[in-house]
């Protein structure tokens, strides 16, 4: 850096930006040059949003790539702590089955049918009715429909209604 002089972006002096103001203010015009530079302003603002995002996920990929490599490490010296010579885990493995070719297996027993019922002819091609419980079925003429039953002797003759009608 020079002495007495401000560095700014990309190493432009304040000479050499005040120079590329006057030629946008000349080459746009005094009329325009407010909206040039909010345009201007958006295109940066959207650029360091995008250089932020990029710079972040890549310190996230080395983070983790960081805490791989640990945990690698990590697990390496917990199994030189605590078995350091593969004993214990030698004794915690399964033990191997032994595999058994078609020859060692034992003869299959025969197989056993049970005596079938005979069925004739006509029973397999006819299948069986189904049970049916009927109830017995009453007719009931349209005018005992439209007229309800009147109470018998032993029936109570007083009805209660839920219905208040409206005041008038």
């Amino acid at each position: 850096m020079r002495r007495g002089v401000v560095a700014m972006l990309f190493d432009l002096s304040m000479t050499e930006l005040m120079l590329i103001g006057v030629v946008a203010l000349v080459v746009i015009g005094p009329k325009d040059l407010p909206r040039a530079l909010r345009v201007a302003g958006f295109w940066v603002k959207k650029a360091r949003t995008l250089s932020r995002e990029f710079q972040s996920s890549v310190d996230q990929m080395i983070r983790e790539a960081e805490l791989d490599e640990m945990r690698q490490e990590l697990k390496k010296e917990f199994r030189n702590t605590i078995d350091p010579t593969g004993s214990l885990a030698e004794g915690l493995k399964p033990p191997e089955l032994p595999k058994f070719s078609e020859a060692d297996l034992p003869a299959t027993p025969e197989t056993r049918t049970l005596p079938a019922t005979e069925v004739s002819p006509q029973e397999m091609a006819e299948p069986a009715a189904p049970e049916t419980h009927a109830l017995p079925v009453t007719e009931v003429s349209p005018q005992e429909i439209a007229e309800p039953a009147t109470p018998t002797a032993g029936q109570s003759q007083s009805i209660e209604h839920d219905f208040v009608p409206p005041k008038p």
